[in-house]
């Protein structure tokens, strides 16, 4: 069905052309805006644009214009009315009942217009954990924003390639690994009963603490803390490692895929309780190659060069920043050397029309420059269109997390102890009564995620978050557990509105089932303010809305409108009766909750969100 904003598009310019023998191309839709809550209209025309074609005052022109829209848009429009040179109008009852009928049957069809023809092919990247620790809060962060925007960008109807880059080498994994050898005693996931990325982490926290007190050491035998920092035995040791790694030293090689596979194993436990996935891991040990020749080469060709030290670096004084080294003076990579590297192996692998990082705002530099060599020193155009998804940090009440020092908080007992909070709150609300044992356990983890994702995605992508687990769980306000518990009401609802009828779980709908009864929109409230069409405004609103999400990469403008979605069905079903109306209107409301609860599903699946069919 036509958006209202086309139609206008046409009459407007009919009406001025029919009027004033005005004929124009002026984009219409640009002076269109919602009508402000405190005026009477759904849309309003600032008609001030237009002026230099009626020659008229503003409210003569108005009057004129919404006169002409009344009598010749096939009863789009129903009324206007006019303040001070804007020209409000109100859509006509027919119109809404007409959109939302053809929303559902589309729905209940499962025809999905948005991806018929894919817009782009996007390749985001999201997780990038190191393999010297488990994942924590904020990676929960980064894998949620990644994973929400990547099918936030799906469903606006382009192509994309989820992918991870695990950094798995450098000196900060083999911290992990010299503390292991020297103190480890042969410890194992199994031997400790330790998942293995919390064992390898716990070297890497055992590594700071001794490094530190070598560095005390030092400082009181009169050394600075720099000079301290360098001349420690154990950076020495670490650094030495690195080395050794990187010209293939088989011992330190074995020691290192042994410490991966056990980290790796625990990641994916994590990532299968978040339920993240990806179509392809890169791995920093086999791109960072890559990105040495890109290095070699851009010194070749003059646009690095090496310093007194032996270092490889490059000047971008003259695009203000500064100096870059891109390869140690021993010759080891630093993190750009693999990035450049990685861009150029995935650009080969998949000419994507746009590649996004997701990294945290500390990173806002590093991604400047990454994009800065690629595109104008090493003339790759391509890494025009490289972006870098940057977000605030996640903190907690007590302050900043460091790894370092195991302070963090860890990614798995954040998301058990989310889901027995769950189960706490459930069970005393009573909100399990029928429920079997496997069934209660399964609620009790869709709410925990349901409340940390969503509590976590409604925040915009570039704020901070505080994160306070407690004030997540509520099934009252703008909550994950609030938006599920209306889609279950509004699930029992058609189940009792119509037995045999379940259009909203997948399993029991058919492709060719027709949902034949018609939305009539009643006028019930003294106030004139129709929840009916509040609801189905809010509908109508949700491409529009799902188009600027892909847009701004940002999850919370789908939470947010999913919240209201929930919180206006709600006060609809506690104003209006639904199923004690009278047939034909029951039917009515029965097909605006169809609507409601088809983009309630389809909202918080976005954020990665299940909705049960009870609670």
């Amino acid at each position: 069905m036509d958006r209202i904003e086309n139609l206008l598009e046409d009459y407007v310019k009919n009406a001025f052309k029919d009027i004033y023998s005005a004929d124009f191309n002026d984009n219409i839709s640009a002076y269109i805006q919602k009508t402000r809550k405190e005026f009477e209209g759904d849309l309003t025309i600032n008609i001030f644009n237009f002026l230099k074609y009626s020659k008229e005052t503003p409210d003569i022109t108005a009057n004129k214009i919404g006169g002409y829209l009344t009598e010749n848009s096939n009863g789009v429009i129903g009324k206007f009315n006019v303040i001070k040179g804007f020209l409000n109008l109100t859509i006509s009852n027919n119109y809404w009942e007409d959109y939302i009928n053809d929303f559902v049957q589309n729905s209940i069809n499962k025809s999905d217009n948005n991806n018929n023809n894919k817009k782009n092919k996007v390749v985001i990247e999201f997780s990038s954990p190191n393999t010297n620790k488990p994942l924590h809060l904020g990676h929960i962060r980064n894998n949620l924003l990644g994973d929400s925007v990547a099918k936030i960008l799906e469903k606006a109807g382009n192509e994309v390639v989820k992918v991870n880059l695990v950094n798995d080498r450098g000196i900060h994994i083999c911290k992990s690994m010299l503390a292991w050898k020297l103190w480890g005693n042969g410890e194992t996931p199994i031997t400790s009963a330790l998942k293995g990325d919390f064992l390898v982490g716990k070297y890497y926290i055992k590594f700071d603490s001794e490094y530190k007190k070598q560095i005390k050491e030092l400082q009181d035998q009169g050394m600075d803390i720099e000079t301290a920092k360098k001349e420690a035995s154990l950076i020495k040791e670490a650094q030495n490692m690195l080395k050794k790694w990187e010209e293939g030293d088989n011992d330190v090689r074995k020691l290192w895929e042994m410490m991966n596979s056990w980290v790796y194993e625990g990641f994916n436990k994590t990532y299968n309780s978040l339920g993240i996935e990806f179509d392809n891991i890169y791995k920093e040990s086999e791109t960072y190659l890559k990105g040495k020749e890109l290095v070699e080469l851009g010194l070749k060709q003059n646009k690095f060069y090496k310093r007194d030290d032996g270092a490889i670096a490059v000047d971008l004084s003259a695009d203000g920043l500064d100096e870059k080294v891109l390869l140690r003076s021993d010759g080891t990579s630093v993190y750009i050397t693999q990035d450049l590297g990685t861009a150029v192996a995935r650009h080969n692998e998949y000419n994507p029309d746009q590649m996004i990082y997701v990294v945290g705002n500390e990173q806002d530099y590093h991604f400047q420059i990454l994009k800065l060599i690629l595109n104008k020193k090493l003339e790759f155009s391509w890494a025009e269109y490289i972006y870098h998804l940057s977000y605030g940090m996640v903190e907690l009440p007590e302050g900043k997390m460091k790894s370092r020092e195991g302070t963090v908080v860890d990614a798995d007992d954040l998301i058990e102890e989310m889901i027995q909070t769950a189960k706490q709150k459930t069970l005393e609300l009573g909100k399990t009564e029928g429920f079997t044992e496997e069934e209660a356990e399964k609620l009790y983890k869709q709410i925990g995620l349901s409340a940390l994702k969503y509590y976590i995605l409604k925040v915009d992508p570039k704020k901070k978050i505080l994160f306070n687990p407690a004030e997540s769980i509520d099934f009252n306000g703008n909550t994950g557990p609030f938006i599920q518990y209306t889609y279950a009401r509004i699930n029992s609802l058609l189940g009792k509105g119509r037995a045999a009828y379940s259009y909203l779980n997948d399993e029991n709908t058919s492709s060719n089932v027709k949902w034949n009864n018609k939305v009539i929109i009643t006028e019930e409230n003294s106030s004139n303010i129709n929840k009916e069409r509040e609801l189905i405004k809010l509908v109508y609103d949700y491409p529009k809305i799902l188009q600027e999400a892909a847009k701004e990469h940002s999850p919370a403008l789908i939470a947010n409108f999913v919240y209201e979605l929930a919180k206006t069905f709600n006060q609809f079903y506690h104003e209006f009766p639904i199923l004690k109306a009278e047939e034909n209107i029951r039917n009515s409301r029965l097909t605006i909750s169809i609507s409601v609860g088809h983009l309630i599903k389809e909202c918080m699946g976005m954020l990665g969100i299940d909705v049960p069919a009870k609670m």
